[in-house]
């Protein structure tokens, strides 16, 4: 039995579920971003000065040190028990973690202490982050029409910034208090607001359905028993891939966290920091899935290689703007080097990585690979930060860091097979494959 497009359950209704779970869950994610480079350095380390910032920005990092773990577990489950449950626990697993960070006391209260406790907290989120974006993508994917999976897995990552927009928005009227409001209670209530949001994603994601291909594999026989096995085996060269395309999300960590640090140091106010990350997103959520049907006409490949390194051509601009005392330009060079270039990239990296692997190890193949790619975007911020990437001329450090790993992402990305033309159950299958097999 084949699976056709026409067998498919509604594209429409797993994409807009996957988009609500992942703007959930990334409200939560970004929500530590923002407070790692505003507020955990004088909350939870003995000094408000560069160290410290250095230091929190390090606690920001350690989720990627979980993810690559979360996605070798997660990944097993999601190959072998489904999607939609794994969906679920990493759901949960970020709202619990979250709002106990808003109930962590500070270094003043119980000293080291409390980062201890904070780290904690990340790796929590680490792991759930890992099975989120695979899981997401991998059930939009097989739900679509094999002429429009880019354009519906890019409503997976519009989610994304849908989250770090919320997150945003939210921290804006946090950093506007008083110190003694915002380092005691104040930024503790966003992180209290996730209990909400996860009671309202936790409805949603109980709506979405496993997938045809994954039910047709479990009704076929060719449900892998140790999903890594046949993964290492026969795509070992495709996790590579993705490993090293994946280093391009460290645009938007940079620009996300380490930026805000910058735009501080060279006057900017924290607020208008904020606002550059919020507007660049919102124009992202118009852009990305544009840049969606784009690859679904003329390929994965390009697409993702313009937005990697466009992303390394606009960002020294960005950057000197913020110094310039020209807000209008600023904002205008934030939303071309995120909007209209990373967004880009980020917009197709859901069907250009899902659809080198096979149905029986593609959210295995998906979660390991970009979670140790994104090992890089995880701590660009503080080895961005030592290098001096967020003190006065430090734009140059963050230019060259950004064209490094664009550089590296697009070679990468050339080395890949173009599936756009591939039918949704023939994606990623070796000969091997093409049987039932008991692994």
């Amino acid at each position: 039995m084949t699976t056709t497009a026409t067998t498919r359950k509604t594209p429409v209704k797993a994409a807009t579920a996957s988009f609500m779970g992942s703007a959930v869950e990334y409200y939560d994610f970004f929500l530590f971003g923002s407070a790692a480079a505003l507020i955990f350095p004088t909350v939870f380390f003995p000094s408000g000065d560069q160290a410290a910032l250095v230091m929190s920005f390090a606690t920001f990092g350690f989720a990627y040190i979980a993810r690559p773990f979360g996605a070798v577990i997660l990944g097993h489950f999601g190959d072998r028990i489904g999607r939609q449950k794994v969906l679920m626990f990493t759901l949960l697993l970020m709202g619990l973690s979250t709002f106990i960070i808003g109930c962590l006391p500070g270094f003043a209260q119980i000293g080291w202490f409390a980062p201890a406790l904070l780290v904690l907290c990340r790796l929590a989120q680490g792991l759930s982050a890992a099975g989120e974006q695979a899981g997401a993508s991998s059930l939009t994917l097989e739900h679509a029409p094999d002429t429009r999976r880019s354009f519906f897995t890019s409503w997976t990552l519009t989610g994304t910034q849908g989250g770090q927009i919320l997150a945003a928005l939210i921290f804006i009227p946090v950093v506007a208090l008083p110190d003694d409001i915002k380092f005691s209670w104040g930024w503790r209530v966003p992180f209290w607001l996730s209990a909400v949001v996860v009671v309202v994603a936790f409805f949603i994601r109980r709506s979405l359905h496993e997938t045809p291909e994954f039910e047709q594999a479990k009704a076929t026989g060719q449900i892998a028993r140790m999903p890594l096995v046949p993964l290492l085996k026969n795509h070992w060269r495709d996790v590579l891939r993705v490993i090293f395309c994946a280093f391009i999300a460290a645009v938007s960590t940079v620009f996300g966290t380490l930026a805000i640090a910058y735009g501080k140091e060279v006057g900017l106010a924290a607020s208008v920091t904020l606002w550059l990350v919020v507007v660049a997103n919102v124009v992202a959520l118009f852009t990305q899935p544009l840049f969606g049907k784009l690859a679904d006409r003329i390929g994965r490949k390009p697409v993702f290689i313009y937005g990697a390194l466009s992303s390394a051509v606009f960002m020294p601009f960005y950057m000197l703007s913020m110094g310039a005392g020209n807000d209008l330009l600023t904002f205008g060079l934030a939303i071309l080097t995120f909007s209209c270039g990373y967004a880009a990239a980020n917009a197709v990296w859901p069907s250009f990585y899902g659809e080198m692997f096979s149905t029986r190890v593609r959210f295995s193949g998906m979660a390991i690979g970009t979670q140790l790619g994104f090992l890089m975007a995880g701590f660009a911020p503080s080895i961005v930060a030592a290098l001096g990437g967020g003190g006065a001329g430090g734009w140059v450090v963050i230019s060259i860091f950004t064209a490094v790993i664009a550089i590296i992402a697009s070679v990468s990305a050339l080395t890949a097979r173009e599936t756009k033309n591939v039918p949704t159950d023939q994606l990623g299958l070796r000969a091997e494959e093409r049987v039932p097999a008991s692994v």
